[in-house]
């Protein structure tokens, strides 16, 4: 099984959502800024990074959300074996910049998108996630998985 730690920002702000396009194998979808946490790198400092790097947006993190862990089947993983992805959730205040796409990344665009246009929303379950994480606030710091399946992805 392959693991991956990631780090992903929750940015909200007037009753808007900070998401990004990913585009790459197996297709295109919505997702939080936010990606793996590299040797040696604290999942603090890594979100800050992942947010700079595909938004072009500098922000600062105003507290830790919670944690999610997925097991995805080998059957649908996108390099078809059994995956675990454990991702730390941030909520992250943008103090700067101008938005846009990843300079030879996977993040095509980033944009401000209603929260009420999310439903609607090719996207992966960690948007869900997060989204829940920051406006239930709940004290575990979990919330239950997002079912995966119509326009949510893993």
């Amino acid at each position: 099984m392959s693991f991956r730690l990631a780090a992903y920002g929750v940015c909200l702000v007037g009753g808007r959502v900070l998401l990004g396009r990913y585009v790459g194998v197996g297709g295109s979808w919505w997702t939080l800024p936010g990606g793996g946490v590299e040797e040696g790198e604290d999942p603090f400092d890594a979100v800050v990074r992942e947010v700079a790097e595909e938004t072009g947006l500098s922000g600062v993190v105003e507290r830790l959300l919670g944690v999610d862990s997925r097991v995805i089947p080998a059957s649908e993983a996108v390099r078809g074996e059994m995956h675990q992805n454990v991702g730390v959730f941030y909520e992250v205040r943008i103090t700067g910049g101008v938005l846009r796409p990843e300079p030879n990344g996977d993040t095509a665009e980033s944009v401000w998108t209603p929260l009420t246009e999310v439903p609607s929303l090719e996207r992966s379950g960690l948007v869900d996630v997060g989204i829940r994480l920051a406006l239930e606030r709940p004290a575990t710091g979990h919330v239950p998985g997002v079912p995966v399946g119509g326009l949510v992805r893993h």
